[in-house]
């Protein structure tokens, strides 16, 4: 199948979106369903997987020339995260597909100012989406050998704590670890910095209290008490009573609708409370300028997994609202030739707002780097400041690539700009007249209409670029970039058609691994109710 013919739906995540799988608390007597038709049988990796009835045969080996594509650098990224999230323990946790039960912030005290969660019994439809990535890939193919995913996390911490080097994981650990843990960090007693509480789900609480003593908790180091089917592990034994007792986090309302409002929350998910943060005393972080910006705001993000694509996703709430929704962005518009893109809205007014404090930067101690190339710009271009520089930003400002020529002596490159189009003439001939008085004629063509003023490296490609195009309607660019015509800012890579600009360096089984990776994108969108933000990577 073309990549631009797959029949996903590129929707984001919603709560609901999955099938609920046969969900049953891990580690407990499954509830079968009621009529008994569904069962899991998870065999080998390279056997063809049975899901109820159906049977999902194992991916074909690739032919040894397929003219697919590769790109290592994102490569490595992906395997790092399959790897580190599932740790080589791909059959063993796809043998329960349930997802259900208690999570961390069940367990863990309301009055967490961030909370880190990962899970390896996530809903049905993420581990199988997990794994059928994974097996893309040679080195998480490799891992994914049946290996349980809790040893390999216990192994790693042997090699950084000798003094766990006596602990034996199938005597010790593996009788009572469960698959999901969280983190808190909590304000301490009577301020100061804040102090964190590990909630870890555990299958037997006596061999649970015996195993994790036997790695290090006791003995005045730190406390230990259980809740719901976990272990709360704290800096002391007060502390965790306390934890324990007191109202869950999951019950906090602005976490629980942040939560809410992200989604599926994925193999891994996180959130933090800025406002709280700054309140708690913390010296080093509460006193930074960047908190203080954004002091009263909310963060939340989850690591989720389609068929098609790796996902990370978040939300913000809270804070300084934004007045109104920004511009949305063009870069759907673009030729469907484009190979790359990057667009942003209004650019232009944050400029503006943030010129008075880069002039006091410029005036100031270490500034004069600064202050020189606003007197060059001023006294060579003739450029009013930042009038002009705000004109050529624009209320959106889309930059592309093409493919054609994409590895020629002069690419096709160009800028999109919606701005005040007489304006945006008057800056580039200036600008093109100090240029085209020095040895070298300037390589700048210009097109315009409709509000809408384009510079590009050709006349030619300036005018393709002032007709729009259909990148919007592409397959691969609609997956990369979910609702990109409400987005505020995107960025776009068609991997599979930028290939020709590095392929040729890589050899072997990295060649044939990165050829599973098809484009990249980013987005996001800023409104009254907060923010949000999209980061994929979508495979062949």
């Amino acid at each position: 199948m073309s990549p631009d013919t797959s029949p996903h739906d590129p929707s984001p995540w919603r709560p609901g979106d999955e099938p609920d799988l046969d969900r049953t608390v891990a580690y407990r007597v499954p509830r079968p369903p009621a009529n008994e038709a569904h069962t899991v049988r998870l065999p080998s990796w390279t056997e063809p997987e049975e899901i109820g009835f159906a049977t999902v045969p194992a991916p074909p080996a690739p032919p040894q020339d397929r003219g697919r594509r590769g790109r290592g650098w994102i490569l490595a990224l992906v395997a790092a995260v399959l790897v580190g999230v599932v740790g080589g323990g791909g059959v063993w946790a796809a043998s329960k597909l349930s997802g259900g039960g208690t999570q961390p912030q069940d367990v863990l005290p309301a009055n967490a100012m961030a909370y880190v969660r990962l899970d390896l019994d996530p809903s049905a439809g993420q581990k199988l989406a997990l794994f059928g990535i994974a097996r893309k890939f040679s080195a998480t193919r490799d891992s994914f050998g049946g290996d349980d995913p809790r040893k390999a996390v216990v192994t790693a911490l042997q090699k950084d704590e000798p003094d766990l080097s006596k602990v034996d994981y199938a005597r010790d650990v593996e009788p009572w670890l469960g698959d999901r843990v969280g983190l808190a960090v909590l304000p301490a007693d009577g301020g100061g910095d804040p102090v964190g509480a590990l909630a870890v789900q555990v299958k037997d609480e006596a061999a649970a209290r015996t195993g994790i003593a036997k790695m290090g908790l006791g003995g005045g180091r730190g406390g230990l008490a259980f809740r719901d089917g976990y272990a709360v592990i704290a800096t002391s034994q007060k502390l965790a009573d306390e934890y324990v007792k007191a109202a869950p986090l999951s019950g906090e309302p602005r976490f629980a609708a942040d939560l809410g409002a992200l989604g599926e929350q994925g193999v891994l998910s996180f959130w933090m409370d800025v406002e709280k943060v700054a309140d708690a005393g913390w010296s080093e972080v509460a006193a930074t300028p960047v908190l203080q910006q954004i002091r009263g705001m909310r963060f939340a993000g989850a690591l989720r997994f389609s068929g098609d694509y790796a996902e990370l996703a978040g939300i913000t709430r809270g804070g300084t609202a934004t007045p109104g929704r920004p511009e949305p962005v063009k870069i759907g518009e673009l030729p469907a030739s484009t190979v790359a893109a990057a667009s942003i809205s209004g650019l232009g007014d944050l400029l503006r707002e943030q010129w008075p404090s880069l002039e006091r930067t410029a005036s100031g101690p270490g500034g004069e780097t600064v202050r020189q190339a606003l007197d060059q710009a001023r006294a060579q271009y003739g450029l009013s400041l930042p009038d002009d520089l705000v004109t050529l930003l624009g209320r959106t400002l889309t930059l592309a690539l093409d493919e054609q020529d994409l590895d020629g002596a002069q690419p096709r490159v160009g800028a999109v700009l919606t701005t005040d189009t007489a304006k945006a003439r008057d800056v580039v001939d200036r600008v093109k007249s100090h240029l085209n008085g020095m040895e070298r004629p300037a390589d700048i063509s210009t097109a315009e209409g409709d509000g809408r003023f384009v510079i590009a490296s050709t006349q030619e490609y300036a005018d393709t670029l002032n007709g729009g195009g259909t990148l919007g309607e592409n397959e691969t660019f609609r997956l990369a970039v979910p609702d990109a015509a409400n987005a505020a800012y995107a960025v776009y890579a068609d991997l599979d058609r930028l290939e020709k600009l590095y392929l040729n360096g890589l050899n072997g089984q990295e060649r044939a691994d990165v050829e599973k990776l098809r484009a990249v994108g980013l987005s996001g969108t800023h409104g009254e109710d907060g923010s949000t933000f999209t980061l994929r990577v979508v495979f062949n």
